[in-house]
């Protein structure tokens, strides 16, 4: 896949950029749940639960409570990262007052 980058204008180089970082985030999610189902069958083959081995109790011994998954990222910085729950951050404020959609850092 090739990509002429200098006939590119901004809003393309940008777009091409989100994309980039969109991927990346995804191959890394990807390797996450990659190692833990590898970190599970391993524990699985011992005779434990990966949650055996792992401190995922509190100091009572409640679970933990997972938290959501990100449902949008931010085009300019994939790091920034939103569930879609509670309050928008700053950076989806700032889209969507440029005329951007929602739809466009959807994960």
């Amino acid at each position: 896949m090739e990509a002429d980058l200098e006939t590119m204008d901004l809003k393309q180089l940008r777009e091409l950029r989100g994309q980039v970082d969109r991927a990346i985030a995804n191959y890394e999610d990807r390797r996450k749940r990659d190692a833990r189902a590898a970190a599970e069958e391993a524990a699985r083959q011992h005779g434990f639960s990966l949650s055996d081995l792992t401190s995922e109790r509190g100091a009572r011994g409640a679970r933990k409570t997972a938290g959501t998954e990100a449902r949008y990222a931010n085009p300019q910085d994939a790091s920034q990262t939103w569930s879609g729950r509670g309050r928008r951050p700053r950076w989806v404020q700032e889209m969507l007052e440029a005329g951007g959609k929602l739809e466009d850092a959807a994960v």
